[in-house]
């Protein structure tokens, strides 16, 4: 960017300039989408010496570099780089094998994202290293699991379809005075509503297929990192081989502009749907940490600045059949994994039989919903169609 502003400016405004440089781009205002794999040299020298910004399509382009300043920009200071990987699930897999080695003990929240959970019990434990699931509400008291070769903490808040809040500068401290990394799932608040690396996290993670692309059209994560870990996780990378497409890239930039009025929008619609549940008689419990009456309020409150639209459900026993008839008479509502995209999905989970560390015992049936841009209106009306059904069920 030619010019750049001589007075502090807020994320949002980071949001919408960051990464960007018309003067390099001929006046454009968006990056060109390089889809590139060789790189010339202009001489023999150069060729030998490496002398070149570029050196190879999967290390790196202008539509890569314009991505990565945006979203170092958005994290903060203390941000020291950020990698970019074909999915969120990547994303934690590569941002895990950086900060553990064979013989390491890993502590992970019993709470966290299935698929990070799987990885853990097939690869790293194939590799030697060996996983302790811990409850997610334990905070300082972490301590107490630490074994000699404990090595990293992996933390996701709130926690994935059940939505325990962690206190995070607890465990993240107690983790530092025993030289231990913490990894943190961010992709629910996002680096808008949770500054990872001021609450003490040293790897921050999130599914860019989520909010940051916000289209329900991409594949794409992204690690942030500290000083301590940044060079660890980018030779993983270059190591590993691995990059992201050049249109994901740019759909992710272009997702990254509008985050912060996409986002506001998820957060108020969803609160305002989680508030009428509440009040429903077939809802026997709503879990999202930004209402006054959730266990983790007082938590989401001192760390957080926002919520998103993502949240669950506990209903009161019923049947099956009143359930399915529930959801398939949803016009609004999409019966889809994922979310972080225009538009409002649902579905029924159950986290009974990998939970390991804590019982999960609802008291029915568990249903998450994650709140799109549709008008908060039409959405409640709609859940109010399904509750009849559910009621005509029987």
């Amino acid at each position: 960017m030619a010019k750049k502003p001589n007075f502090p400016i807020k994320p949002t405004t980071r949001l919408v300039i960051a990464g960007r440089d018309a003067q390099a781009y001929h006046g454009f205002v968006n990056p060109p989408v390089y889809h590139a794999s060789t790189v010339l040299y202009p001489t023999a020298e150069d060729q030998v010496a490496h002398r070149s910004r570029y050196q190879y399509g999967r290390r790196g382009t202008p539509t890569s570099d314009a991505l990565e300043n945006a979203l170092i920009a958005l994290e903060g200071e203390a941000c020291a780089g950020v990698t970019l990987l074909p999915s969120g699930l990547t994303a934690i897999s590569t941002a895990l094998i950086s900060a553990v080695s064979a013989g390491d003990h890993l502590l992970v929240s019993d709470s966290v994202y299935r698929p990070t959970r799987h990885f853990c019990n097939g690869v790293l434990k194939r590799v030697g290293v060996a996983t302790t699931y811990y409850d997610p509400l334990v905070g300082a008291d972490i301590g107490k699991l630490f074994r000699p070769n404990t090595r990293a903490v992996f933390v996701e808040a709130p926690g994935s379809q059940s939505f325990e809040m962690q206190d995070i500068p607890a465990i993240a401290k107690v983790a530092h005075e025993k030289g231990a990394l913490v990894l943190m799932d961010n992709t629910w608040a996002t680096s808008l509503y949770f500054r990872a690396f001021e609450k003490g996290v040293d790897l921050s993670i999130q599914a860019g297929t989520k909010y940051i692309g916000g289209h329900s059209d991409i594949m794409f994560g992204c690690v942030s990192a500290n000083a301590k870990t940044f060079p660890a996780l980018k030779q993983t990378i270059i190591t590993m081989g691995l990059c992201v497409g050049p249109d994901d890239m740019y759909l992710a930039l272009r997702g990254l502009r509008t985050l912060s009025v996409r986002l506001e929008r998820h957060y108020q619609s969803g609160l305002k749907v989680a508030r009428w549940l509440v009040q429903r008689p077939e809802v026997q419990r709503v879990l999202h940490p930004a209402l006054e009456s959730d266990p983790g309020y007082k938590i989401w409150q001192r760390d957080f600045s926002g919520a998103c639209g993502l949240f669950s459900i506990v209903l009161k026993p019923t049947s099956e059949k009143s359930v399915h008839a529930f959801m398939n008479k949803l016009t609004l509502f999409g019966m889809g994994f994922s979310w972080g995209g225009f538009e409002s999905l649902i579905i029924l989970f159950d986290c009974t039989e990998y939970r390991t560390a804590t019982k999960w015992a609802p008291g029915g049936p568990t249903l998450r919903l994650h709140i799109g841009l549709e008008d908060a209106d039409d959405l409640i009306a709609d859940l109010g169609q399904g509750f009849a059904a559910m009621k005509a069920a029987g």
